[in-house]
Protein backbone atom coordinates (compact mmCIF):
# COMPACT_ATOMS: atom_id res chain seq x y z
CA UNK A 1 0.00 0.00 0.00
CA UNK A 2 3.03 2.29 1.03
CA UNK A 3 4.44 2.12 -2.68
CA UNK A 4 1.05 2.90 -4.29
CA UNK A 5 0.63 5.34 -2.20
CA UNK A 6 4.14 6.79 -3.12
CA UNK A 7 3.03 5.95 -7.10
CA UNK A 8 -0.06 8.21 -6.35
CA UNK A 9 2.01 11.37 -4.57
CA UNK A 10 4.84 10.89 -7.44
CA UNK A 11 2.31 11.20 -10.56
CA UNK A 12 2.34 14.85 -12.21
CA UNK A 13 -1.01 15.13 -11.70
CA UNK A 14 -0.79 15.45 -7.72
CA UNK A 15 1.83 17.39 -7.57
CA UNK A 16 0.65 20.07 -10.42
CA UNK A 17 -2.54 20.42 -8.36
CA UNK A 18 -0.62 21.10 -5.35
CA UNK A 19 1.32 24.01 -7.01
CA UNK A 20 -1.59 25.26 -8.39
CA UNK A 21 -3.49 25.12 -5.18
CA UNK A 22 0.02 26.99 -3.46
CA UNK A 23 -0.06 29.59 -6.34
CA UNK A 24 -3.63 30.26 -5.79
CA UNK A 25 -3.42 31.01 -2.12
CA UNK A 26 -0.67 33.47 -2.84
CA UNK A 27 -2.17 35.15 -5.43
CA UNK A 28 -6.23 35.44 -3.55
CA UNK A 29 -3.76 37.48 -1.03
CA UNK A 30 -2.41 39.26 -3.90
CA UNK A 31 -6.02 40.32 -5.37
CA UNK A 32 -7.51 40.86 -1.51
CA UNK A 33 -5.50 43.55 -0.93
CA UNK A 34 -5.92 45.16 -4.15
CA UNK A 35 -9.02 45.11 -3.97
CA UNK A 36 -9.64 46.29 -0.33
CA UNK A 37 -6.50 48.63 -0.29
CA UNK A 38 -6.97 50.10 -3.13
CA UNK A 39 -9.67 49.84 -5.31
CA UNK A 40 -12.52 50.12 -2.55
CA UNK A 41 -10.58 53.02 -1.41
CA UNK A 42 -11.21 54.71 -4.82
CA UNK A 43 -15.13 53.76 -5.19
CA UNK A 44 -15.36 54.93 -1.51
CA UNK A 45 -14.11 58.25 -2.81
CA UNK A 46 -16.15 58.27 -5.78
CA UNK A 47 -19.13 57.21 -4.14
CA UNK A 48 -18.81 59.86 -1.32
CA UNK A 49 -17.52 56.80 1.13
CA UNK A 50 -20.90 54.71 1.07
CA UNK A 51 -20.71 51.75 3.20
CA UNK A 52 -23.25 49.17 2.89
CA UNK A 53 -21.79 46.76 5.90
CA UNK A 54 -23.67 48.25 8.41
CA UNK A 55 -27.17 48.47 6.82
CA UNK A 56 -29.11 45.78 8.44
CA UNK A 57 -33.33 45.53 9.91
CA UNK A 58 -34.13 44.32 13.42
CA UNK A 59 -35.97 41.00 12.90
CA UNK A 60 -37.40 41.62 16.36
CA UNK A 61 -39.96 43.60 15.83
CA UNK A 62 -41.65 43.52 19.46
CA UNK A 63 -38.41 45.33 19.93
CA UNK A 64 -38.39 48.95 19.82
CA UNK A 65 -35.07 48.81 20.12
CA UNK A 66 -32.40 51.10 17.66
CA UNK A 67 -29.41 49.78 16.98
CA UNK A 68 -26.55 52.34 15.85
CA UNK A 69 -24.98 49.57 14.25
CA UNK A 70 -24.87 45.83 12.73
CA UNK A 71 -21.64 45.21 15.55
CA UNK A 72 -24.38 47.01 18.34
CA UNK A 73 -27.21 44.53 17.43
CA UNK A 74 -25.19 41.66 17.17
CA UNK A 75 -23.56 42.36 20.54
CA UNK A 76 -27.17 42.83 22.14
CA UNK A 77 -28.12 39.38 20.56
CA UNK A 78 -30.95 40.81 18.88
CA UNK A 79 -31.52 38.89 15.36
CA UNK A 80 -30.88 41.00 12.29
CA UNK A 81 -31.24 40.50 8.68
CA UNK A 82 -28.18 42.01 7.32
CA UNK A 83 -28.37 42.32 3.70
CA UNK A 84 -25.64 45.29 3.52
CA UNK A 85 -22.55 43.02 4.10
CA UNK A 86 -24.42 40.65 1.62
CA UNK A 87 -24.76 43.66 -0.95
CA UNK A 88 -20.76 44.56 0.15
CA UNK A 89 -19.96 40.61 -0.38
CA UNK A 90 -21.17 40.96 -3.83
CA UNK A 91 -19.60 44.34 -5.09
CA UNK A 92 -16.81 42.73 -3.58
CA UNK A 93 -16.80 39.63 -5.79
CA UNK A 94 -17.87 41.50 -8.58
CA UNK A 95 -14.28 43.85 -8.07
CA UNK A 96 -12.58 40.58 -7.50
CA UNK A 97 -13.61 39.04 -10.75
CA UNK A 98 -13.24 42.28 -12.64
CA UNK A 99 -9.44 42.20 -11.13
CA UNK A 100 -8.64 38.54 -11.96
CA UNK A 101 -10.50 39.00 -16.00
CA UNK A 102 -8.04 41.86 -16.44
CA UNK A 103 -4.64 39.69 -15.13
CA UNK A 104 -5.91 37.06 -16.94
CA UNK A 105 -6.96 38.91 -20.04
CA UNK A 106 -3.17 40.24 -19.82
CA UNK A 107 -1.25 37.11 -19.40
CA UNK A 108 -3.24 35.46 -22.50
CA UNK A 109 -1.96 39.11 -24.87
CA UNK A 110 0.99 39.03 -23.38
CA UNK A 111 1.20 34.90 -24.16
CA UNK A 112 0.41 35.89 -27.63
CA UNK A 113 2.60 37.95 -28.35
CA UNK A 114 5.22 35.68 -26.73
CA UNK A 115 3.94 33.60 -29.73
CA UNK A 116 3.95 35.50 -32.71
CA UNK A 117 7.67 35.84 -31.38
CA UNK A 118 8.73 32.55 -31.72
CA UNK A 119 7.01 31.92 -34.50
CA UNK A 120 8.73 34.50 -36.43
CA UNK A 121 11.45 33.66 -34.85
CA UNK A 122 11.14 30.06 -36.08
CA UNK A 123 10.08 31.24 -39.44
CA UNK A 124 13.67 33.67 -39.79
CA UNK A 125 15.22 30.78 -38.86
CA UNK A 126 17.26 28.81 -41.67
CA UNK A 127 15.58 25.63 -42.33
CA UNK A 128 17.82 22.72 -41.53
CA UNK A 129 17.93 19.46 -44.16
CA UNK A 130 14.68 17.51 -45.11
CA UNK A 131 14.39 14.11 -43.74
CA UNK A 132 14.70 13.46 -47.67
CA UNK A 133 17.30 15.10 -48.58
CA UNK A 134 19.83 13.64 -45.11
CA UNK A 135 18.87 9.81 -47.02
CA UNK A 136 19.99 11.15 -50.19
CA UNK A 137 23.43 12.66 -48.67
CA UNK A 138 23.67 9.55 -47.14
CA UNK A 139 23.13 7.27 -50.09
CA UNK A 140 25.49 9.55 -51.93
CA UNK A 141 28.31 9.04 -48.93
CA UNK A 142 27.66 5.55 -48.91
CA UNK A 143 27.97 5.38 -52.93
CA UNK A 144 31.91 6.66 -52.91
Amino acid sequence: MLNEFKAFIARGNVVDLAVGIIIGAAFTAIVTSLVSDLINPLIGVVTGGVDFSNLFFNLNFSDETVYPSLAAAKEAGAPVFAYGAFLTACINFLIVAWVVFLIVKAVNTLKETMAKKEEAAAAAAPAGPTELEVLLQIRDALQK
